[in-house]
């Protein structure tokens, strides 16, 4: 299992290294377009969605993914957009973990689906711009996101001990989110440090949040991510708990599904393009 979930992996940044670090932004706007049809197929399936539509959901999201690249919102969308996105992640979110799995189930799967379908569309429309502020916005994002799962993984195991949803996610605690904020704060004002020392693309998501709000507000908003990362991915294990599922889908040995690889993605994308507008 370990062999495989590392080959996957290897496989995975040998596919997503070259298109995000390309001159160009095509190739990463491309990929990603890939990946979140990807999501909305098994979003679709564990939300009571049969094959077929699956599949045209998928091809749906593919379509307007397509629409707002042509219309050039992959560069500069409203910035309403992620205004919204973000109020509806932070009131979404918390009703959804409030009602549990349950309480997800009881929501008409037409809806659910639906739903689903346009968080996935704002969270591509949103690393899309991201792409385009920077190579050290967007890296500063990803980093964000993967450096708290991490610690938390880790501050979990060593001091975990008040489980954080234990009816959605038992395997969590509060001690390992509280781990994950600390260290990503650590790191934050690290990457300021290496934003005015050395020349980068663009400035880091923790140096215009520090732009533009000062020390306290880049503490608090970057915390606030944290937290809202950690509301996306319980929010798809809630999801997966309701359908009866472990996984997400099979596609990536080893590693589950897509939606199980960027559920912690698709809250903090676009917020992080809205903090952007502080600049």
């Amino acid at each position: 299992m370990l062999k495989q979930r590392v080959i996957t992996a290897v496989l995975l940044l040998l596919v997503l290294l070259p298109a995000l670090f390309a001159s160009m932004t095509w190739p990463f706007t491309a990929l990603t377009l890939l990946f979140v049809a990807a999501g909305a197929w098994e979003w679709v399936r564990l939300n009571g969605g049969g094959g077929v539509l699956a599949v045209a959901s998928a091809l749906l999201l593919a379509l307007a993914c397509g629409a707002a690249w042509v219309s050039g919102w992959v560069d500069s969308a409203p910035g309403g957009l992620w205004l919204g996105a973000t109020g509806l992640w932070v009131l979404g979110g918390a009703l959804a973990l409030k009602a549990g799995p349950a309480g997800w189930g009881l929501v008409h799967p037409m809806l659910r689906c639906a739903v689903g379908l346009v968080v996935l569309w704002l969270a591509w429309l949103a690393m899309c711009a991201a792409r385009a502020r920077g190579l050290n916005f967007i890296v500063s994002v990803f980093s964000l996101v993967w450096i708290s799962d991490i610690a938390a993984y880790f501050g979990g195991r060593a001091w975990g001990r008040r489980k954080l949803a234990p009816s959605i996610s038992p395997g969590k605690s509060w001690e390992g989110v509280w781990s994950g904020m600390v260290v990503v704060l650590l790191v934050g004002g690290l990457w300021v440090l290496a934003d005015r020392h050395w020349k980068v693309d663009s400035p880091s998501l923790y140096s215009v949040i520090f732009s533009g709000l000062g020390v306290l507000g880049m503490m608090l908003m970057t915390a606030f991510l944290t937290a809202m990362g950690v509301v996306g991915d319980l929010t798809e294990s809630l999801v997966k708990r309701n359908a009866g599922a472990k996984d997400s889908s099979g596609l990536l040995p080893g590693h589950g599904g897509v939606l199980d690889r960027v559920d912690a993605l698709l809250p903090v994308f676009p917020i992080a393009v809205a903090l952007g507008a502080l600049t």
